[in-house]
C-alpha cells in the first residue's frame, strides 16, 4: 500500500504589484508541480495589492523511495500518476473554491523526471480542455526564482541561490523570463551529495535533515576534507570530490578500528557540513561581486531549495551577505521544497505578461532558465541539461 506525507495548509504571503491582467482584475491560479517526488496542487490569488497562498498540498513520496536509497524515477511517476487528481480536488476545497473560480492552470513543463513531469502536464491539459481555461507552462526552476518575489516583494534584478537536491546554481533574476547564470555545479548538486554521503554513513535518507542532526554532536575540525574549486575564481561547484574524500575517511576508520563508532560518523558528518557551508559561502561571496556590478537599486540575495533549510548553511550565507551589504532573504521552508504555489505565482507573473500555452505544451527533461549560457553538464538531442 503506498505511504505518503500530505502536508496542507492555507498560509497568505504578502507579494509585490504584477503588471495588470487584460481584464485589469486579480488573478486566481491553480498550479500543479509533479517534477521530482512530490506532487503538489495549489492555489494562489495575486492582485494589484499582493497575493495570497489559499490552499497548498504537497503528497511526498519519501517512504516509496525510502528502500531504494534515493528517488526512483517509475516509483514516482506512478505515484504522481495516482495522486495528482486528488491532490488537484484538494486544494480546491481547502481554498473554498470551484474550477469555476479559476482563472488559468499553471503547470510544471520541466525540467525534471519526464514520468512525473508528464503527469502533471496532462493533468492540466485535461482540466484546460475541459474547463476552457488558459494553460500556463511553467519552468520549476523560475518557480523557485520568482518565490521571493511573492514572499518578500523583492524588486527586479536579485541573486537568486538554488540550492537543492537537484539544482545548484546562481541566477540574476532580471525579470519573470529573463536569468543570468552566474555559475552551477558541474557535478552533483548539494542534495544530491548530502544524500550520497549520509548513504556512506549509515544515515538514513533524506541524507540532508540526517546529516544536520548528526553533526551537531561532531567535531567539524577533526577530518581535513577538501573545499573543491575554491582554487578557480569562478562561481562554479564541485561536490562530487568531497563525497569521495568521505568515502575514503570511512574507510580508513573501518580498516584501523574495525568499523566505525557513532562519534566518527558524528565528526565526518560535521566536517562535510562545513565543508560545504564553506564552498557556498565563499563561491556566494564572488557571485555577489559580479551583482553588485550590475548596480541593483535594491540589493537583495535570495536562497531557496531544500539544502536553504540547512542552518549552518543558511548562517554562513547571511553572514556573507551582512559582510556585502545586501539583504538576505530565503523563503519559509515549505516554499523553499518542491511545491506547487510557486509554480502558480510564477505562471500568474507570465499570465499578466500575456503569455498562455495551448495543447501543443510539452513535458521537458531539460530546460534551462539562462539560454544563452553553455550547458553546465553536457546536453544532447533534448537539450542542455542546466
Amino acid at each position: 500500500m503506498q505511504t505518503a506525507i500530505v502536508i496542507s495548509y492555507p498560509p497568505v504571503l504578502p507579494a509585490p504589484m504584477i503588471p495588470r491582467n487584460r481584464n485589469d482584475r486579480m488573478l486566481t491560479l491553480l498550479g500543479i508541480e509533479s517534477s521530482c517526488d512530490d506532487t503538489a496542487a495549489a492555489v494562489v490569488r495575486v492582485a494589484e495589492s499582493g497575493a495570497s497562498v489559499l490552499a497548498s498540498v504537497v503528497h511526498g513520496q519519501t517512504d516509496l523511495h525510502a528502500p531504494f536509497g534515493g528517488v526512483v524515477p517509475e516509483i514516482a511517476a506512478r505515484a504522481h500518476a495516482e495522486k495528482i487528481d486528488t491532490c488537484v480536488i484538494q486544494a480546491l476545497a481547502d481554498a473554498g473554491l470551484t474550477l469555476s473560480d479559476i482563472d488559468a492552470i499553471a503547470v510544471t513543463a520541466g525540467p525534471g523526471l519526464i514520468g512525473g513531469v508528464l503527469s502533471g502536464v496532462m493533468c492540466a491539459k485535461g482540466l484546460s480542455v475541459a474547463t476552457g481555461l488558459p494553460l500556463i507552462g511553467v519552468n520549476h526552476l523560475a518557480g523557485h526564482a520568482l518565490t521571493p518575489r511573492l514572499t518578500d516583494s523583492l524588486a527586479f534584478p536579485y541573486l537568486m541561490l538554488l540550492v537543492s537536491g537537484g539544482h545548484c546554481q546562481f541566477l540574476m533574476v532580471h525579470g519573470p523570463q529573463s536569468f543570468t547564470r552566474l555559475g552551477g555545479t558541474i557535478d552533483d548538486a548539494p542534495g544530491e551529495a548530502f544524500d550520497k554521503a549520509a548513504r556512506l554513513l549509515g544515515l538514513p535518507q533524506p541524507g540532508g535533515p540526517a546529516i544536520e542532526a548528526a553533526a551537531k554532536s561532531g567535531d567539524a575540525k577533526r577530518f581535513r576534507l577538501p573545499r573543491p574549486m575554491l582554487d578557480r575564481p569562478d562561481c562554479d561547484f564541485s561536490f562530487s570530490g568531497l563525497k569521495t574524500a568521505i568515502l575514503r575517511a570511512r574507510d580508513t576508520l573501518v580498516t584501523s578500528q574495525g568499523g566505525l563508532y557513532r562519534q566518527d560518523v558524528a565528526d565526518l558528518a560535521a566536517g562535510f557540513q562545513a565543508a560545504i557551508a564553506d564552498v557556498l559561502a565563499e563561491k556566494t561571496r564572488r557571485a555577489l561581486t559580479r551583482y553588485l556590478q550590475e548596480a541593483p537599486p535594491e540589493p537583495a540575495l535570495a536562497v531557496a531549495g531544500g539544502v536553504a533549510a540547512n542552518q549552518t548553511i543558511r548562517a554562513a550565507l547571511e553572514s556573507v551577505s551582512a559582510e556585502k551589504g545586501v539583504r538576505f532573504t530565503a523563503p519559509p521552508l515549505r516554499l523553499c521544497t518542491d511545491n506547487a504555489a510557486m509554480i502558480a505565482y510564477a505562471g500568474a507573473e507570465l499570465f499578466a505578461l500575456g503569455q498562455t500555452d495551448d495543447l501543443t505544451l510539452s513535458a521537458r527533461p531539460r530546460w534551462p532558465l539562462d539560454t544563452a549560457a553553455s550547458p553546465m553538464l553536457g546536453s544532447g538531442k533534448k537539450g542542455a541539461k542546466a
